[in-house]
């Protein structure tokens, strides 16, 4: 017996109509490309996504066909995400600090016909363009008077195109099923791998997303996404902003400490998410300057582990809650979100920053389990760790024209990459990525765990942690560390630090202080570079033992 429910598909345009109509007066605020803060409503977004859905159908651009974005966090952007998705195509979002090779890749791959870009990025365009024979038109994010002056041929000003176009537009409805976004993983070994989003999966994602339990917004928030829009769709943050009303604040490309912070200040937001990598520098920028943002009250922490003392910072330092978030492209990307459980409000410091430290419990719509070699289940005591797999409806079933996926298994479950514990409370922490894993003399060791406990030191401000081989043991941790400013600090310094953190055997016998970590598209340490540079166990810096 099939219930008597109206059978409404849920799609992407349902949330911007959603929130034109509910939310009409609340404000997408955008620092721009050009300099000037942008103002524009919820209903005014709205009106001008079906603007850009008309103007992309007088370019010929239909259902399933795929529009590129090489861009910063923008009004333009969010109307993008709404206008092609909207009128059926599928928006490609491309990260610009992929390598110039991977990037052209992806294009190819997706077989984008129009790519719209911000000024910023319009040199690296007109470099790559000849390798893109797919690509019909440039749109250029922009208006006329600030057109470039060398634009492409077949280059189109983003404002001219929407000035030329009726408000007049009516969604399209189809399958909930259909593919409305492409993203790409960043690579760091083989070809990227597209990951292919649905309108079903988006929206679903949004509402698991807002749960209480999750990343709460309300139409009273303000929240300012520095994550960008070309790393996993914002995180989703775009869609959930706009199905709650909240305020969204588009910092664009202004993304160092000051600007920040100033723009957080101006408009009053209250929630924020980011990698710690950015946090790492506006921690910094307040602490030298004394500079805080009273209205902020919740920062969620993803891409990669938050360190323990990241997370004590900003609630000791600045009474600001951090949402120790985790997921991956394939997962929309939320799958885990660390809040405090019921009861654990009053437990004691050590125990509150315990738990919050890991990953998370999982959100509603999320499946997880960690497994043996032999795809046996682990239990959750909080100490056997495995392969974590994870499945749902806003999780890839596969990639996008690549016939098969080793990590996909038969039973529907995907194998994230990463081993993890979880414990009774049903808080997942990952240990490590399998490939970073360190065995010594038959023992693992976490780098995740090492790198964590060294940044509690105050004089350390990132770092990094490799197996590198040993005659002995196979392979031993390497610490690479970048000091805080004016810090200093020596080798046995450190060791002494990590000797009250972290058991004796854990303890790298071989240190080395540099001036920078080696950074990926994603905001995080690019391991592979760090392992090329120590793969004979030798040391061309400071700290050796």
């Amino acid at each position: 017996m099939r219930g008597l429910m109206m059978d409404r598909p849920l799609l992407i345009s349902t949330i911007l109509d959603h929130a034109a109509s509910v939310f009409h007066d609340r404000e997408i605020v955008t620092r721009t490309v050009e300099g000037p803060i942008h103002r524009e409503t919820y209903a005014g977004v709205a009106n001008r996504s079906k603007q850009l859905a008309n103007a992309l159908t007088d370019l010929g651009i239909g259902q399933g066909d795929r529009v590129a974005t090489i861009a910063w966090n923008t009004n333009r952007h969010v109307e993008l995400y709404y206008g092609v998705s909207g009128m059926g195509a599928v928006i490609h979002t491309i990260n610009p600090r992929l390598h110039p090779a991977q990037m052209a890749f992806v294009i190819n791959h997706a077989e984008a016909r129009i790519l719209c870009v911000d000024l910023t990025f319009a040199p690296l365009v007109a470099k790559l363009i000849d390798q893109l024979p797919k690509v019909e038109r440039v749109i250029y994010l922009t208006d006329r008077a600030n057109m470039p002056a060398d634009a492409l041929d077949n280059g189109l000003c983003y404002e001219d195109l929407l000035a030329a176009q009726s408000t007049d537009y009516r969604w399209p409805e189809f399958d909930e099923n259909t593919a409305s976004a492409l993203c790409y993983t960043s690579g760091t070994t083989g070809d990227p791998k597209g990951v292919l989003y649905s309108h079903r999966a988006t929206v679903l994602h949004a509402f698991g997303f807002s749960l209480p339990s999750a990343v709460p917004m309300a139409e009273s928030d303000a929240m300012l996404p520095v994550v960008p829009q070309f790393h996993v769709l914002a995180w989703g943050i775009p869609y959930a902003a706009a199905m709650n009303g909240t305020k969204l604040v588009m910092p664009g490309p202004g993304l160092d400490g000051a600007s920040l912070t100033q723009l957080m200040r101006d408009e009053e937001v209250t929630i924020t998410a980011g990698v710690p990598t950015i946090w790492h520098g506006l921690l910094a920028h307040w602490r030298q300057t004394g500079e805080t943002v009273p209205s902020l009250k919740r920062v969620i922490i993803g891409g990669s582990a938050a360190p323990r003392s990241m997370i004590e910072a900003f609630q000791d330092e600045f009474g600001i809650t951090v949402l120790h978030a985790w997921g991956m492209t394939e997962m929309s990307p939320l799958g885990t979100v660390s809040l405090l459980k019921a009861g654990m409000e009053s437990a004691d410091a050590d125990k509150r920053f315990g738990k919050l430290a890991k990953q998370g419990r999982p959100v509603y719509g999320v499946e997880m389990k960690i497994v043996d070699e032999h795809d046996r289940p682990l239990p959750h005591d909080g100490t056997a760790f495995g392969a974590l797999k994870v499945r749902g409806p806003w999780i890839a079933s596969g990639y996008y024209r690549l016939d098969h996926s080793d990590n996909h298994d038969t039973d529907g479950w995907f194998d994230t990459g990463d081993v993890a514990t979880m414990d009774d409370d049903a808080y997942m922490q990952i240990t490590d990525r399998k490939k970073d894993l360190i065995k010594s003399g038959g023992e693992w060791i976490s780098s995740i765990d090492l790198e964590n406990a060294a940044m509690g030191h105050p004089a350390i401000a990132q770092a990094a942690v490799i197996g590198i081989p040993d005659e002995k043991w196979d392979e031993r941790p390497l610490l690479a560390v970048v000091k805080t400013a004016d810090a200093t600090v020596d080798a046995d310094a450190v060791r002494t630090y990590l000797s009250e953190k972290v058991a004796k055997w854990w303890l790298p016998e071989q240190i080395v202080f540099v001036e920078a970590l080696p950074i990926g598209a994603t905001g995080k340490v690019l391991k592979t570079k760090l392992r090329a540079a120590y793969a004979d166990g030798s040391l061309s810096g400071e700290g050796g033992a």
